[in-house]
């Protein structure tokens, strides 16, 4: 088969589409034809050599957490599955022909490969920093980098729990965060000053690393009131970083509920070939990304 790897850290310049045993599904997994492959910042941040506990490489490496596709073998223990069953999830190296799943959920009804491919790590993620944060019912939430794949999730999980989101974002997505329910505002010079001006912020996310964290804890006058999944040094100013990686299955059943229920809808900004991973790669570090970038397998 096909797959996208790397022999060694560095640049998207690293990446090659290789010729690659296929991988089977062992005890409790199951193996997909991949028919899209979500393209996250942990992938890049994996690629760079970033020390990231949850995710330990060794070289060489595949690369990739997300897929959709068809279920073309079912490892001993699994059930509820069969072959021809269409699903979206995550396993490990998904930029391939071929990929073991360790989490999976059908796709709803109506959801194309491209989109469902670009919901598990985002779901899971923006789950796990609500739940980190602490944001209940009835308060606001400040989101900085609101517009990519996360904070379009975060926006609208936190708008069916009754939280009131404030995002930033560049000026050509303020009226896609309005679109989720969020209240915008621009990044760059004053963007504190206009936040204020928005409302009480009760606790907020760092979304971009774009090193915002001491204006984030100055907004919310208590750092543990404060979560970011971007900037590294985010402990340095006594804020949590958050890393590691809660319950997927959990997750994908919930995505599936909002989903079916048209609470939750993440689009899909770009796809790519598989050979373009590098570009796709490129364009995530970028930023100002509005929804989920894919690659089509």
């Amino acid at each position: 088969m096909k797959k996208v790897s790397f022999a060694e850290f560095g640049g998207p310049e690293v990446l090659r589409l290789i010729d690659a045993e296929e991988p089977h599904a062992g005890p409790g997994r199951i193996r997909i034809a991949v028919r899209a492959a979500g393209v996250n910042p942990v992938d890049w941040r994996i690629r760079e050599g970033q020390v990231l506990g949850a995710h330990p490489t060794t070289l060489p490496s595949g690369v990739g957490l997300d897929a959709s596709g068809v279920v073309d073998e079912v490892g001993e223990g699994v059930e509820g599955v069969e072959v021809g069953d269409h699903v979206f999830g995550e396993g490990s190296c998904t930029y391939a022909e071929f990929a073991v799943l360790s989490a999976w959920a059908r796709m709803p009804e109506g959801l194309t490969f491209e989109e469902a491919a670009g919901y598990p790590s985002v779901v899971e993620t923006a789950l796990r920093i609500l739940r980190e944060v602490g944001v209940r019912s009835g308060q606001t939430l400040l989101v900085s980098g609101a517009s990519g794949g996360v904070g379009s999730a975060v926006l609208q999980i936190a708008r069916e729990r009754g939280v009131t989101v404030i995002g930033t974002a560049g000026a050509a997505n303020q009226d896609y965060l309005r679109g989720l329910g969020a209240q915008p505002t621009t990044y760059g010079e004053g963007w504190v000053e206009r936040v204020r001006r928005l409302g009480r912020i009760d606790a907020a996310l760092d979304l971009a690393g774009s090193g915002v964290i001491p204006e984030l804890v100055e907004l919310t006058g208590d750092p543990r009131k404060v979560v970011s999944i971007a900037d590294l040094r985010a402990p340095e100013h006594g804020v949590r970083f958050s890393g590691v990686a809660g319950s997927v299955p959990e997750a994908l059943a919930e995505a599936v509920d909002l989903i079916s229920r048209g609470r939750l809808h993440i689009p899909v900004e770009k796809a790519y070939p598989l050979a373009e991973a590098a570009a796709a790669h490129v364009d995530s570090q970028a930023g100002h990304t509005r929804g989920r970038r894919v690659l089509i397998v």
